[in-house]
């Protein structure tokens, strides 16, 4: 259209002057000339009023083909999704609400008009989703709330009437709209027309299918604390459902599904692999089984053993292998130092015996430490935070004890130790003031006594952790002049550097 206009202004503008010209020898022409050149004015402008109009007309809705999917080809199915046995015995209710109505209105029970699933990203929300689409072999109507969101009032509302306005055609129908916070988010703190116009339709929606009980609409966020409070109410996301990280016994079933089909070696132990993978989501898990395979093609293996599972959670946790990065005499013996640190603070503090030790730089690391976590424990007393601390504040405290000097490479382990101790302080009540809890913004006044307990948190914990090492020099030196020699030890190995070696307490 753009094209078109600048042709006809560009034609008017070069016969203009030729009729005005020609008008003056022949005065017969002067009244057509003028005729010919405001209809062509008028045109042009209804022309370009039209552009004007077509600019700011809404965009119409992708075509059902193209965003519908039927599930029942789907091989997404329940015993798919490993770890949330809870959760599935949730859904599976629903599921049978879908399948056999009868029996549920018999008792005068209605279908959840909304379920909210809410959790970090990877814990397998949209999976449980897709699983429960094809186990009731209902139609699968998927959305982005980022999707419902322009810059033109009114494009949104009409995007949430068209898959609602399908999705009742089409029952059983399980519409699934995820990232529901991009429109969803609280009123009160965002002031977006488009996006308030987008979230009342869907309010009303939600409110508008009461007597159609094939519909289930299924929603997933990140950020429940973003959403309106008019969404969350029941008869709208009757139920909301936390799917979290995995716990160990998760982690191991979650393993074993992502194993089924590859040629795993009889070695393996899956359970200690779950043990090595502690607060990582399934999709981490599935992640790692994928880069264990690609490690035992790459090495021209037949089965994928268990030293590959233990390369891949490396390359996912601390990055890829960097062997050109060239460092000084002194800059290993900085890291080995730093490492040895940690690891006989993870002895001391937690009683666990490192499982790798290396400073062979990976990603950004220029070394690290793992440890298997082993149980997973869901409720941390004080006395378990501060352990935490002591030993990611172990490696600075090594450096100073030998070098007598501050580096940059305890900077992601201060980073952790400052966090977590201000989450003491902030969220669970952990400093003199005991049953008080703090929001920096809220308690901006308090910002001074803050800083002062997360401060007492920190020196205290590294104090004492100088302390410990300064005890047990002996068994740091032997430990880092090991690990310099090798660049990676194993457990294995780290045991036999520490035997005859008890670790001595510092001094109360």
């Amino acid at each position: 259209m753009g094209n078109k206009l600048r042709t006809a202004i560009a034609v008017l503008m070069a016969f203009s002057p030729a009729l005005l010209i020609f008008s003056i020898y022949k005065t017969s022409w002067v009244i057509p000339s003028m005729a010919f050149m405001s209809f062509a004015t008028i045109g042009l402008f209804a022309i370009a009023q039209k552009m004007n109009n077509y600019s700011y007309e809404s965009v119409p809705f992708k075509e059902e083909s193209e965003r519908e999917t039927n599930t029942v080809k789907d091989d997404i199915t329940f015993e798919s999704v490993a770890g949330v046995e809870e959760i599935k015995e949730e859904i599976e209710e629903v599921a049978d609400f879908l399948k056999n109505p009868n029996k549920y209105k018999v008792f005068g029970a209605k279908i959840p008009k909304g379920i909210l699933f809410y959790g970090p990203p990877g814990t397998g929300k949209t999976l449980i989703a897709r699983a429960l689409a094809n186990e009731t072999e209902s139609n699968f109507i998927y959305a982005s709330g980022s999707e419902f969101i322009e810059k033109f009032v009114g494009v949104g509302a009409s995007r949430v009437r068209s898959i609602f306005e399908r999705a009742q055609k089409r029952c059983p129908c399980i519409v699934f709209i995820d990232e529901i916070d991009a429109i969803g988010v609280s009123r009160n703190t965002d002031n977006n027309s488009e996006r308030d116009q987008t979230l009342n339709q869907l309010l009303i929606e939600l409110d508008g299918f009461n007597q159609n009980e094939g519909v289930v609409v299924i929603a997933a966020t990140n950020r429940l604390d973003m959403l309106d409070d008019a969404l969350l109410r029941p008869g709208r996301f009757d139920r909301q459902i936390y799917v979290g990280n995995p716990c160990l016994n998760a982690r191991e079933k979650i393993l074993q599904v992502h194993l089924v089909g590859k040629p795993v070696a009889k070695n393996v132990d899956v359970r200690k692999i779950a043990s090595k993978t502690g607060g990582m989501s399934g999709a981490h898990l599935a992640n790692i089984i994928n880069e264990a395979a690609l490690i035992a093609i790459k090495k021209k293996k037949k089965t994928i053993a268990q030293e590959d599972f233990d390369e891949a959670i490396v390359k996912t946790s601390a990055g890829l292998k960097n062997s050109n990065m060239l460092l000084s005499e002194k800059e290993k013996q900085s890291i080995s130092y730093h490492e040895s640190g940690h690891a006989i603070a993870e002895c001391f503090f937690n009683g666990k015996m490192p499982d790798r030790l290396t400073i062979v730089p990976h990603g950004a690391a220029l070394g690290f430490m793992m440890v298997d976590g082993g149980e997973d424990k869901m409720l941390l007393a004080q006395e378990d935070l501060e352990k935490r601390i002591c030993v990611l504040l172990a490696g600075r405290a090594s450096e100073e004890l030998v070098f007598s000097e501050l580096t940059t490479g305890a900077q992601n382990d201060l980073q952790k130790a400052n966090q977590l101790a201000n989450q003491m302080v902030c969220d669970f009540g952990m400093s003199r003031y005991k049953n008080r809890v703090f929001n920096r913004q809220m308690d901006a006044f308090m910002s001074k006594e803050i800083n002062e307990e997360i401060t007492a948190i920190l020196d205290s914990c590294y104090n004492k952790t100088l302390e410990m090492l300064s005890i047990n020099f002996e068994m740091l030196e032997k430990l880092a002049r090991e690990l310099r020699e090798k660049e990676l030890i194993k457990r294995p190995e780290i045991e036999k550097v520490l035997e005859g070696f008890s670790i001595t307490a510092a001094a109360e």
